[in-house]
């Protein structure tokens, strides 16, 4: 069996696995089982003659032969859409870039930079969804996303260790806060004093940000008492009293009454990087624009370290 009798619907199924990192994953974006997503892998696998996945406890990672084919797969499923969409009429996609953010971008900085490129550019199109770290940065190397806002902290590493290293740049770099009760005594000073910070209850993200919430380096097992994955609903339970909780600088100016966001002071200095990410080759005209958009959003929301 040669590598050109692998179908169309192969390919597609192997770009899902490669960006959602699990076949489980993979199946319900699909609507597939996970048994079908395993028999199109398999044939995918066969026509190559060699394995593409390495299967692990936490999912599966590209052997060195399934990033060749994720990156020619790519470019095939977006020839064929494009023709399929010339064929029916529809417009082309050249105008079309397609974002991913981490979840405190998307509630300034993101909106700030689209309202900005309709106005300057109105013909590009941005296709955009967050998500988490590791999943933007699957979706890049799978070609899904053209363009990933990144969040990264000390001793900032590399977002992955495959090659070619994706191109990162700094847009931002911002100290993390405390976001408290305003009736809350700590709420009283200018300041927290990390030692202040022992003993409390927080409010931690879900899912893959679990430990997201909670100041880093504690030296004790933090008491969580909700986690939730949505900074506003996050900012919420602060403002009820239901605990603290850390919060990006940024997001400072939007915060719902009865928060007050707080510098702390001692330990480490625990700052955050904001980070556009993309594959090491030349941004097409409208994804350049809309990089040049983020940067200067970046530039206008950045708040006092």
């Amino acid at each position: 069996m040669a590598f050109t009798d692998a179908s169309l619907t192969a390919l597609r199924v192997f770009r899902e696995v490669a960006e959602r990192g699990t076949l489980t994953a993979a199946a319900t974006a699909l609507g597939y089982t996970q048994s079908a997503v395993s028999r199109q892998i398999a044939s995918l696998e066969r026509a190559a003659g060699t394995p593409l996945l390495e299967r692990r406890h936490d999912g599966v990672r590209l052997t060195p032969a399934g990033h060749v084919v994720v990156r020619r797969a790519a470019t095939v499923i977006d020839q064929v859409d494009a023709t399929a969409r010339e064929l029916a009429g529809l417009p082309d996609e050249h105008g079309t870039v397609r974002l991913g953010w981490f979840a405190s971008a998307g509630s300034g900085l993101v909106p700030r930079a689209l309202a900005a490129l309709r106005r300057t550019h109105p013909a590009i199109t941005v296709i955009g969804r967050e998500g988490s770290t590791p999943a933007l940065v699957r979706a890049l190397r799978a070609g899904t996303l053209d363009l990933a806002l990144v969040a990264s902290a000390p001793p900032f590493r590399p977002l992955d260790s495959e090659t070619p290293a994706l191109e990162l740049r700094i847009l931002a770099e911002r100290s993390l806060r405390l976001a408290v009760p305003d009736t809350h005594p700590l709420a009283r000073g200018d300041f927290v004093d990390i030692a202040d910070l022992h003993g409390r209850r927080w409010i931690a993200g879900s899912g893959d940000d679990q430990v997201m919430g909670v100041w880093p380096g504690l030296d004790e097992r933090p008491e969580i008492a909700h986690t939730a994955r949505d900074w506003l609903a996050k900012l919420h339970l602060v403002a009820a009293g239901c605990g603290i909780t850390t919060v990006p600088a940024s997001l400072t100016a939007i915060v719902p009454a009865g928060v007050r966001v707080l510098p702390v002071r001692g330990g480490p200095r625990e700052q955050r990087r904001l980070l556009l990410a993309r594959l090491p080759r030349p941004l097409p005209e409208p994804a350049d624009h809309l990089a040049a958009a983020l940067r200067a959003a970046a530039i206008e929301t950045s708040a006092p370290l």
